[in-house]
């Protein structure tokens, strides 16, 4: 308790894998209903199709990634943190 309210640690990484699937989900449903509305329209229907189907394809890769890009710098203000640490402990 003490680490957590001195921010020593972080949940940001916690919510950024939560929001990682709403992400995801996000994006099927953004494709499914590209693909419905492409077989609802009676011209350009293939292209939102086709772009629906992208959407469920790519929308979880990119969100993969953003996500990751983010837990990146936690990751790296952990890795000083041990440093900072592992430094602090020598000049005692």
């Amino acid at each position: 308790m003490k680490n957590f309210i001195s921010f020593n640690k972080m949940i940001t990484p916690t919510i950024i894998k939560v929001l990682f699937w709403v992400g995801v989900g996000f994006s099927i449903i953004l494709g499914l209903l590209q693909i419905i509305a492409g077989f609802d329209s009676y011209f350009g229907g293939g292209y939102q199709i086709f772009m629906g189907i992208l959407t469920i394809i790519l929308g979880p890769i990119f969100t993969r990634v953003y996500c990751e890009l983010l837990i990146l710098f936690f990751k790296m203000h952990e890795t000083i943190q041990e440093i900072n640490e592992k430094l602090g402990s020598k000049d005692n």
